[in-house]
């Protein structure tokens, strides 16, 4: 008797509203301790405070599909069926983000296409965090509006299929759903005004950029080109030898950088030994030179006594003659 729906209660979708969850899943709720002991002989005042109590969202898990609390909410929800108002309060409230998650899904199960769009759309604005349990008992967050989002476009959450609902469109086409306006849309609408702002201000500096180009090629006189200019200067012959030469040069630079710092050595000590002989050779030669100049200075003095002793000679026999002619002698 405590599993069974209320009398007075009307059905959903053509069925019993507990047959919205899965008979398996609906026999582990039944069987659970949280039904036994917190669902039982519950009522809709009741249910608010059970509500409040909730710290996830989740429909079963484990490999022996253990219910969560909230499934366990949701199927007493609809055995004991509340009034559209108190769902609708449960919606609204902003206070305590799992009794609007629990209002938010009975609706789903329950109300028209009309309804769940009416009331579920402006839950879009809130974007509080929500833990949910998934299959596996392992807990990850998600926001509100994401939630509320699967809600309207998902076929199963929490582990219970979902009725269909009638699409957005068609309801709109026939008048009885005003369009959606989403809250972005005057963001949208300026950042638009903002880039065809910027685009046109782009545009106008690219034009003035080429029309003060155009003036300054206008401006700007004719080249005649130079009758010394070469056609082609890469292919000159001369030009390719001198390149082959600066290469070759570049070449042998790069080999003696490359040596070794023995060979460096031993080219210097070369150096020094050439240096060296040629020292010698300079000393030698400068010793030769001096003896020769010596030598001819020699010969030189020698003559030049040799030639005063002629001369004094001369000047002797010269006073002899003068002194028999009875004349001056010469001074010598």
């Amino acid at each position: 008797m405590a599993n069974r729906t209320v009398k007075d209660a009307h059905s959903i979708k053509g069925t019993n509203p507990q047959y919205l969850v899965e008979k398996i899943i609906r026999t582990r709720i039944y069987e659970c301790k949280y039904w036994k002991e917190e669902c039982f002989a519950l009522t809709a005042e009741l249910m608010v405070d059970k509500a409040m109590e909730l710290k996830y969202v989740g429909g079963v898990n484990g490999g022996n599909i253990k219910p969560t609390p909230f499934i366990c909410l949701v199927l007493k929800m609809l055995q004991i069926q509340p009034e559209k108002d108190i769902i609708v309060e449960f919606i609204r409230n902003e206070d305590f983000k799992y009794v609007r998650a629990l209002g938010a899904l009975y609706m789903r199960l329950t109300g028209t296409s009309l309804d769940c769009y009416k009331y579920l759309e402006p839950l879009y604005l809130d974007y509080r965090k929500i833990k949910i349990m998934d299959r596996n008992g392992e807990f990850h967050l998600k926001h509100m509006d994401e939630f509320i989002d699967d809600l309207l476009r998902e076929e199963r959450i929490c582990d219970i299929i979902l009725p269909r609902i009638q699409k957005r469109g068609i309801l709109e086409e026939s008048n009885q759903l005003d369009a959606r306006v989403s809250a972005l849309d005057e963001d949208l609408e300026d950042m638009e005004s903002e880039e065809e702002m910027e685009d046109m201000e782009f545009q106008n500096v690219q034009s003035n950029q080429e029309k003060k180009r155009g003036h300054k090629e206008q401006d700007k006189p004719e080249k005649s080109p130079s009758p010394h200019r070469r056609h082609d200067r890469g292919h000159s012959p001369h030009r390719r030898d001198r390149d082959r030469g600066k290469k070759r040069d570049r070449d042998r630079k790069h080999e003696r950088d490359k040596r070794p710092r023995e060979d460096d050595d031993e080219r210097r000590k070369s150096k020094k030994k050439r240096d060296r002989d040629r020292g010698g050779d300079d000393d030698k030669h400068r010793r030769d030179r001096h003896r020769d100049k010596d030598h001819d200075r020699s010969h030189r003095h020698r003559d030049r006594g040799h030639h005063d002793k002629d001369i004094d000679m001369d000047i002797q026999q010269a006073n002899e003659l003068r002194a028999k002619l009875g004349m001056a002698p010469l001074k010598p």
